[in-house]
């Protein structure tokens, strides 16, 4: 177990990186960065902390790092509903009729392929 002031130190580097790793969208390493600093949180969480300067730094970090995610997980919810609205055009063609009635037609798609001599 190493001493809260190591943990402080140790946290704050994992922060900077996890902030890097999110702004270069590489969710892999944020995934991977992940049990370490729950380790590193769980640690500190147990010792008496007397450096509030430095607890409130990390705060600050660890509010920051969440605003980061909060927006690359928008943005992962945007591209999905993005695509999902692409195969819903693709297979079909929504329109309205004199009636004024929303109606789809169902587009079939053929797959051939036609040679030519």
């Amino acid at each position: 177990m190493t001493n809260s002031g190591t943990a402080i130190s140790e946290l704050n580097d994992l922060l900077d990186a996890e902030r890097a790793a999110l702004l270069e969208g590489d969710l892999e390493k944020v995934t991977d960065l992940l049990p370490p600093k729950e380790a590193l949180i769980g640690e500190m969480n147990g010792a008496s902390q007397t450096d509030l300067a430095a607890m409130q730094v990390l705060d600050r970090k660890v509010k920051r790092n969440q605003l980061l995610l909060n927006g690359a997980l928008d943005g992962i919810r945007t591209v999905a509903d993005r695509m999902q609205a692409l195969r819903r055009v693709r297979n079909s063609l929504e329109t309205y009729g004199a009636d004024g009635k929303k109606r789809a037609i169902s587009v079939q798609s053929r797959s051939s392929v036609e040679k030519r001599a």
